[in-house]
């Protein structure tokens, strides 16, 4: 019983621990789980991937999703992004997706984390934060995953190039275009 209290003792609502990390606080980590999961201390989000439930006025408060994906990747390098914010951009996509992208180093395909679909793509590079002319080229590498008319976005596209940052935007291409969005973006950026 002692152990036990000592487990839930260093735990703080609202994180995220794999398996692995409440080991270390426990000789019998899988009964102990067990018995967390029994009585509302954790909540199980995946194989080897617990949530100590953060309580608000509302009710439980789901996981932070960078704490969340940095804990199931163990890793920080990773772009959390959605197709969701193309929307920014202004050139006409209104589509709302369910579905959270993470660009990384380590996994690809969808994993449902707790009540959360991510799709999980691995990727030689992106950038540390989203910036507008990686969702540009984000948006082109993209093209045919979008619900929308993608020549009607491409027009759009063509009419808000040389509003943009143009230096930017061609560092942008080279270092996370496809082929396929460099041969559409290239031109454009020299015009």
């Amino acid at each position: 019983m002692a152990r036990i209290n000592y487990l839930k003792g260093q735990l703080k609502p609202g994180s995220v621990y794999r398996r692995t990390e409440l080991a270390k606080w426990s000789k019998s980590v899988d009964r102990h789980l067990d018995e967390l999961l029994t009585d509302g201390t954790l909540q199980k989000l995946s194989q080897g991937l617990y949530y100590v439930p953060k309580q608000s006025k509302f009710g439980v408060v789901p996981p932070d999703e960078t704490i969340l994906v940095q804990s199931f990747l163990n890793d920080d390098r990773f772009l959390l992004t959605s197709n969701n914010v193309y929307n920014s951009l202004g050139l006409g996509t209104t589509q709302l997706y369910n579905e959270q992208t993470v660009y990384n180093h380590k996994r690809h395909g969808k994993f449902k984390l707790g009540n959360r679909t991510f799709n999980f793509k691995l990727k030689p590079h992106f950038p540390k934060k989203l910036t507008k002319e990686f969702l540009v080229v984000d948006l082109v590498n993209n093209l045919k995953e979008l619900a929308e008319d993608p020549a009607t976005l491409l027009k759009n596209l063509r009419m808000k190039v040389p509003e943009m940052d143009r230096k930017k935007l061609r560092q942008s291409v080279a270092a996370y275009g496809n082929v396929k969005t460099r041969k559409i973006l290239d031109p454009l950026l020299q015009a």
